[in-house]
């Protein structure tokens, strides 16, 4: 929001992440939450976002976070032609990550579409065909078990004792340097 200086863009809302605008790494995601991410995409598919949620398995994860880590994942922008698929994200990802060509720009190691956008039609197509490709059975995504803390809350409270340690951290080391400077 503040790196789009005008209009309704510039309004901060309560699940925006800096990383979304800026286009920078998340650092907020533990390799066990993205595996935790990876096992509830196949189990629930790509896009169904308020399933993951009630599975409680990501306490505190919004939409916009597991949106952006799984376009990270498949190493591409839209997830449209995905969508509803249960399917390995890193999988794709690792595809995604050899593809070469004069038609494919990266943005932070992701494809991005610089071309027109794509029909319904053809959005359906591209669908269909990683469904038949990449898409595990049922019987193998409905027997995924995913974590679930016993009280989200004592992991929230975790987690916001681990970043009041490492704001104390830093503001240490900020001393620090600011007496090497003196």
């Amino acid at each position: 929001p503040r790196s789009m200086p005008t209009g309704q863009r510039n309004v901060v809302r309560s699940n925006d992440s800096a990383s979304l605008w800026n286009c920078t790494l998340s650092p907020g995601w533990t390799q066990e939450e993205v595996q935790v991410l990876r096992k509830a995409l196949l189990k629930f598919g790509i896009g169904n976002w308020m399933k993951i949620i009630e599975s409680e398995c990501l306490p505190g994860k919004t939409i916009a976070q597991m949106n952006l880590q799984t376009q990270r994942m498949l190493g591409q922008q839209s997830t449209a032609e995905f969508n509803g698929l249960h399917i390995d994200a890193l999988q794709i990802g690792e595809i995604n990550s050899k593809r070469q060509g004069p038609d494919i720009k990266r943005k932070n190691n992701c494809i991005v579409n610089t071309g027109g956008k794509l029909t319904r039609e053809q959005v359906e197509q591209r669908r269909m065909a990683h469904k038949s490709k990449y898409e595990v059975s049922a019987d193998v995504w409905s027997r995924i078990d995913l974590p679930k803390p016993e009280n989200p809350f004592l992991l929230l409270e975790k987690k916001r004792e681990e970043l009041q340690s490492l704001k104390s951290e830093l503001e240490d080391l900020r001393a620090r340097m600011s007496a090497i400077e003196q």
